[in-house]
């Protein structure tokens, strides 16, 4: 797992599984968290890197309602809070975040002190704005890698944390209840933010600065405009053209 602090009120915690980004988030005496890394170990030490990183957790966001995203109830008992679609989409799915994350850790012989319980997520109207302290965090439509989903901007840091897009790791994955088409949309809406960000942190991958954010958001569309168009013959990314990344290809021409 690393830390790096990309603001006096933000640290990113990247865990060791898919690289999935946790960030924290500080305004004055409170703190969010937002998203979750994802390894027992981790979200064990995750408070303890809180505290000693002077960040007073009383809530947690999810950017979307993906299993891996929302375990940060078994570091922080506090309100999780997602966008609208988010809320729809966990009270359509009764249990699927439990039932995935027994598959992963079984799958890895992995053991937990204890099981997930998300509680009742607080719906928080998207696009819209979350108070934190005295200062507020924006938060944007992001849908189309899933059907759910929203990024969140820290605007006194320039800090733009975008979910599962904009990725150095991963191509767009286009999930059950995604959309192409949305996920070009949210592309359109995420290029404003990224040029008045310092630093985007996706939701897998490190941390970016913005000209090498954009960068990728360019690549994104156009391989999602030429998938559109060719289908199972789109290139790929250049530096993606992994065999993983090539089954979530072929994953996507198929939807």
């Amino acid at each position: 797992m690393r830390v790096l602090s990309l603001h006096r009120d933000v640290v990113v915690v990247t865990s060791r599984a898919w690289q999935t980004t946790c960030t924290l988030v500080r305004r004055d005496e409170e703190a969010f968290c937002i998203d979750s890394p994802v390894l027992p170990d981790e979200l064990e030490l995750l408070p303890t890197i809180a505290e000693q990183s002077g960040f007073n957790v009383v809530g947690l966001l999810a950017t979307h309602a993906d299993w891996d995203h929302v375990l940060g109830r078994v570091a922080f008992r506090v309100p999780l809070g997602v966008s609208e679609s988010s809320a729809r989409r966990l009270a359509a799915e009764p249990g699927e975040v439990q039932r995935r994350l027994r598959d992963f850790d079984e799958e890895w012989y992995l053991e937990r002190p204890a099981p997930l319980a998300l509680g009742t997520p607080q719906e928080l109207p998207v696009p819209g704005r979350c108070a934190i302290g005295p200062g507020e965090l924006d938060l944007h439509a992001a849908d189309g890698h899933t059907a759910d989903g929203m990024a969140v901007y820290i605007p006194w840091a320039r800090v733009l944390v975008c979910g599962d897009y904009l990725s150095p790791v991963e191509i767009p994955m286009i999930s059950a209840g995604g959309s192409l088409e949305a996920y070009l949309a949210t592309l359109d809406r995420l290029e404003a933010l990224v040029e008045r960000s310092d630093s985007v942190v996706p939701g897998h991958g490190e941390p970016l600065d913005a000209e090498r954010a954009l960068a990728i958001l360019r690549e994104d569309r156009a391989y999602l405009q030429a998938l559109r168009a060719q289908g199972v013959a789109a290139p790929l990314p250049l530096a993606r053209r992994t065999g993983a990344q090539r089954k979530v290809h072929l994953r996507n021409a198929a939807r």
